[in-house]
């Protein structure tokens, strides 16, 4: 398998909490979220797919929202039905969303979903920004962490491979990336696919890291194949309750393999000169030539002109020099008695 792998990724400070159990979309199970978050009341507002809590200041905000979730285009390779009956809440504080989240999720974050509670939270502190690009992005993101597990039900959903698709439907992969997940892999810094299932980085580098290497990795397994290949994927997946079996069955490679072949298109694609092209040292030490060449350009000149100058003949040469220290005449004129 040698699909091209997507260059386009965007870095969403989310998180995605699974915990055991089945999936909330299946078991009619929903978020009980408490009246009072933080010593602040919580009113609410019920949408189509989703019933949306806020505070009262937040009132116009959580409308604009709950517009947004109901206007959610269909996820990739699921039901358009799916996710529904979510319980979304903007906390609109720190303390209101650690409380709500038992403060698991490290201080960067832009969004929660609990799969398990078919819930979403968003914090609603940063005011408009909530609405902005890479809000939308970031409810998109979480949007499509809840759909799959509402999809796939209590199947266990690899963890790079729930991020990567999160990704993935929210829009992708950027470019400016790639030269980064090549210096991971080239140096050994890229852990094992399955190892960030054990725990997802708390750092927002490490974090940042590992968002990217899901997201390549996803976008490497469906490039070839598209929506189509992932509808498919996903049906069986849900048909025979194993991650391993749907990928063998629908790509033809097992786990391992798709890793060793990611990891190889990586390196091939995404070679050096691109990965200096894009580092921001090369353009430093690239400004750095220039401004030498300048200067030695410069220098040069500068000598070459002191050259020329030293080989000019005087302005007034010696034998224009009369003894009485005054130049003679110009030929042709006549001199006084």
């Amino acid at each position: 398998m040698r699909p091209a792998l997507r260059p386009a990724i965007t870095l969403l400070a989310s998180l995605a909490l699974s915990f055991a159990g089945s999936a909330a979309a299946d078991s009619g199970l929903v978020a009980q979220v408490p009246e009072v978050l933080a010593g602040e009341p919580y009113l609410s507002l019920s949408g189509e797919r989703a019933r949306i809590h806020f505070a009262r200041p937040d009132s116009l905000v959580a409308e604009r929202v709950l517009a947004l979730i109901d206007q959610q285009a269909p996820l990739p390779g699921i039901p358009a039905s799916v996710p529904s009956g979510v319980a979304a809440v903007l906390t609109h504080g720190p303390e209101a969303f650690a409380e709500l989240t038992g403060g698991a999720v490290p201080e960067w974050r832009a969004g929660v979903a609990i799969p398990a509670a078919n819930l979403l939270v968003i914090p609603s502190g940063e005011g408009p920004r909530v609405l902005d690009g890479e809000g939308r992005r970031t409810l998109r993101h979480e949007w499509a962490h809840l759909g799959l597990h509402g999809y796939l039900g209590d199947l266990r959903v690899p963890r790079w491979f729930d991020e990567g698709y999160a990704q993935w439907a929210s829009g992708g992969f950027d470019a400016s990336e790639a030269g980064r997940l090549r210096v991971m892999i080239a140096f050994g810094r890229a852990p094992a696919l399955d190892s960030l299932a054990l725990r997802w980085p708390a750092g927002r580098e490490q974090a940042r890291s590992a968002y990217l290497l899901a997201a390549s990795a996803v976008g490497y397994l469906l490039e070839s194949s598209g929506e189509r290949g992932l509808t498919i994927f996903l049906d069986r997946w849900r048909d025979e309750g194993s991650f391993d079996v749907a990928l063998i069955r629908t790509f033809g490679v097992t786990p391992g393999q798709f890793e060793e072949d990611w990891k190889r298109h990586v390196r091939q694609r995404y070679g050096w000169l691109l990965v200096v092209s894009r580092s921001s040292v090369f353009w430093l030490v690239l400004a750095l030539v220039l401004l030498a060449m300048v200067r030695v350009r410069r220098a040069r000149n500068r000598e070459k002109l002191a050259r020329l100058r030293a080989t000019e003949p005087p302005d007034r040469p010696d034998f224009w020099i009369d003894g009485a220290g005054s130049a003679p005449p110009p030929p042709g004129v006549a001199q006084g008695p």
